[in-house]
Parts: structure tokens; C-alpha cells; sequence
């Protein structure tokens, strides 16, 4: 199954959003093992919009909208698309029902724009929006499936993970199991991981491999189609065995798993409280921690001291260390980390220090990071030469201080869960 997404709305095109959604379906189709070929927005121009209808069927089986389902005018989606097939509008009780008892329960009347959310394809499979009044739908015709989501990523979301890919799914699995396994690496580019596993990509049939470098990190779907469920994971687990085998040592987590929740799960699992002293990063680092429910087992607190006076006064380095050394120094990291340590009497201290650009600083290029990490009485430091931008810099700098903090632990003997 091919598919194509068409966002709808003018405000995509002036840039006022970005069009989420497009990113959101493509990854779970891709879950599902769908192919998507195109991505179209069209602003709120029903002419306009049947063209891209057309062009779109003609080389997709799949067409998904998001956007255009609302009350106002140029919420125009499933008119340009009824009149497109030929199909009538007809009202949907069980969504009229639901909008009329949002209204009376906002005291507000019901307006006939407002009763138009209700209007669906007739024979369409109706979609339930639990998160708003527009319902979507799904429509089979001349050999295609169309879906109609909601434009707000709250509604759409729910909507396409507990509606549609179930639909989805059978639809394309003729009642049998699609099962998607997403394998974490860090540390390994992508290009390089694939050529690390070429003949496994070459080979590759069912399962599917599918990899996705975003934000520092690569990952790999394995995509599986089987009678059952239990066949299913048998050929992932097979395929991930030979991966492993290969890059296994790039790898620290799986689905939904991120460099922040693993190392947060090792520190609560080796009963180990943490701080932080963070200059480039100011705070980035105990926010990505903060993210994890349970951290308040393991992360104490911590400081942002971006100045050299925030560091000599509440850190206590001493003035002649940044003098001698700089702040952008293994020295500075060293005693970040090492005073945030003994500050708040934690297990692990950790010092940020860099110049995270686009400017030099204290006479050290853009993307010059120092990361030290205190365990104990035992601290080590850790030299990165960035070249990202200001921001990705930053993201950079955490990744590689939680992924780096995970391998210190292993290797001092502390269980990985």
C-alpha cells in the first residue's frame, strides 16, 4: 500500500504552524510498513484542492488529509472531496449528538456552522473524536482508502493511534499481526551505522528495516508481518539478534526508550542521587532529566552558573583556576562537577561547561564542549568539538553526557537495567 498525505490549511503555507501531522502519520504508516511517497499542503482553496485529490490518485492507494474539518468557512476538506466522489454528506447522529452536548453544557447555542462538523462521507466508517467535535473519517472508493483527520495534533493524534491504524492494520494485514520494534543507537552516525549492516538492509524482506537519524541519534524500525503475534516477534527478535551482533554496542535502548529515561533508570536502580552545575546548557541537562516520572528519586538539584562570577561565587572555583585555565577547560568541568558534587551531597556531579556558538568564547571556538563527571571522589572529563548550531550544540552537549554517564557507570560495575 502506497499512500500520500495532504495537509490542508492556509496557515501551513504563510509558515504561522508547522505541519506536524505530516511528520506524526508518515511515522506510523511507516510502523505499519505502508510506503509514503508524497506529502502535499494545500492552502484553503477547494479548486486547488481537487487538483491535488486528483494527482494524488494517481499514484496513491492511501490519500490522508489532516485539516479542513472544522465549522468555518474555509474549512472545506470533505465538501471538495464529496463533491470530488460523487458521494453525499449526510450527518452522523452520534457526532451531532456529542456537539450539541458540548454546547449546552458551554451555555452557548448551537450554531448551523457549528452542526456542519457532523456532517461525514456517507458510507464512510466514522471516526470518534474524543478530543474535539470534528469526527473523521475513512472511506473506501474505486479501489482507494481516504481518511480524514482533524487539523489540532490533540485530535488527531489519539484519533489516527486508537482509529485508524487498527483499520489500517487489518486492512492491509488481512487479518493477520503487524508488529513494529524500534532498536535506540547513539554514538554512531547514520550513514555509517548503514554501511555497518548493508547486507541486512539488501536482504531485507519481512521484516522491514526502516532507519531514521534525528537529533544526534539514528534508530531502526523492524517492521513484521505474521500470522500471529508471537510469529511476528520471533522474526524481529531474529533480525535484531543479527543487528546486535554487529552494532550492539551503539545500542542503549529501545521504543520508547530516550538517553534520559535509561540513565535515570540506572541511577534510581543503583540507588545513586545526582546534581548538576550547567553553564552552555543552562538547566537543559536536569530538564531532560526532570522529564522522566520518578526522577525526584535520584535527581537532588543543581545550578546554572553561565557567568564567571557565578561560578567563582556560588560554585566556589577559585579565581585563579578559571584565570590560569579558562572557563572552556577540562580544569573548569572538573570542578563544576566536583563542587555541585560535595553542594548538595549527592553520588554524581556533573559540570557543563562549552561555547556553544555561533561565537567564540573565552578564546575558544564555537562547539568546543567540556563535560566532567564527578562519581565519588573520581572525576573525568571529556573533550567535544561540535559544529551545529547554538541550540543543537546545547542538545548535543546533554545526549553525550547522559550517554557518557551510562557507560562511566557500566563500567564501574554498576547494573544496567
Amino acid at each position: 500500500m502506497n499512500a500520500e498525505i495532504i495537509a490542508v490549511g492556509s496557515e501551513l503555507l504563510l509558515g504561522q504552524i508547522a505541519n506536524t501531522n505530516a511528520k506524526f502519520i508518515s511515522s506510523q504508516l511507516s510502523e505499519l510498513g505502508i510506503n509514503v511517497y508524497y506529502h502535499s499542503v494545500i492552502g484553503d482553496n477547494g479548486g486547488r484542492l481537487k487538483k491535488a485529490i486528483e494527482i494524488a490518485e494517481s499514484r496513491a492507494d492511501l490519500i490522508i488529509f489532516s485539516g479542513g474539518l472544522g465549522p468555518t468557512k474555509d474549512d472545506l476538506t470533505k465538501e471538495t472531496i464529496a463533491e470530488h466522489l460523487n458521494v453525499p454528506l449526510v450527518f452522523d447522529e452520534k457526532a451531532l449528538e456529542t456537539i450539541e452536548k458540548f454546547f449546552t453544557n458551554q451555555g452557548r447555542p448551537l450554531t448551523e456552522n457549528n452542526r456542519k462538523q457532523a456532517l461525514v462521507l456517507q458510507g464512510s466508517e466514522v471516526l470518534v473524536n474524543h478530543h474535539g467535535l470534528a469526527p473523521g473519517m475513512l472511506l473506501q472508493k474505486g479501489g482507494r482508502t481516504y481518511i480524514l483527520l482533524p487539523g489540532p495534533p490533540k485530535e488527531l493524534e489519539p484519533m489516527f493511534q486508537f482509529e485508524v491504524k487498527p483499520k489500517l492494520a487489518s486492512l492491509i494485514s488481512k487479518g493477520g499481526i503487524i508488529l513494529s520494534h524500534v532498536l535506540r543507537f547513539y554514538g554512531i552516525g547514520e550513514a555509517e551505522l548503514e554501511t555497518k549492516i548493508q547486507h541486512i538492509l539488501d536482504a531485507q524482506s519481512n521484516p522491514t528495516i526502516a532507519p531514521l537519524a534525528s537529533d544526534g541519534e539514528v534508530t531502526l524500525r523492524i517492521t513484521a508481518k505474521a500470522d500471529s503475534k508471537a510469529e511476528a516477534w520471533e522474526l524481529i527478535n531474529e533480525k535484531k539478534r543479527e543487528i546486535l551482533s554487529i552494532v550492539g554496542k551503539y545500542n542503549y535502548g529501545v521504543d520508547d526508550d530516550t538517553l534520559a529515561s535509561k540513565a535515570v533508570e540506572m541511577l534510581l536502580h543503583n540507588r545513586l542521587t545526582i546534581s548538576a552545575a550547567e553553564s552552555l546548557t543552562a538547566g537543559l541537562f536536569q530538564s531532560e532529566l526532570a522529564e522522566i516520572p520518578g526522577v525526584s528519586g535520584t535527581l537532588v538539584g543543581g545550578m546554572v552558573t553561565y557567568t564567571e562570577e557565578a561560578k567563582i561565587q556560588q560554585l566556589g572555583i577559585p579565581k585563579e583556576l578559571l584565570n590560569q585555565y579558562g572557563i572552556v577547560s577540562s580544569e573548569c568541568a572538573a570542578s563544576m562537577a566536583r563542587n555541585v558534587r560535595k553542594k548538595f551531597g549527592t553520588d554524581i556531579g556533573i559540570g557543563l561547561t562549552g561555547a556553544a556558538g555561533p561565537e567564540p568564547h573565552d578564546g575558544e571556538p564555537a562547539g568546543t564542549i567540556w563535560i566532567g563527571i564527578a562519581i565519588g571522589e573520581d572525576v573525568v572529563t571529556r573533550k567535544l568539538q561540535l559544529s551545529g548550531l547554538r541550540n543543537t550544540n546545547r542538545l548535543c552537549t546533554v545526549k553525550y553526557t547522559l550517554s557518557y554517564l551510562i557507560r562511566l557507570l557500566e563500567e564501574k560495575g554498576y547494573q544496567k537495567v
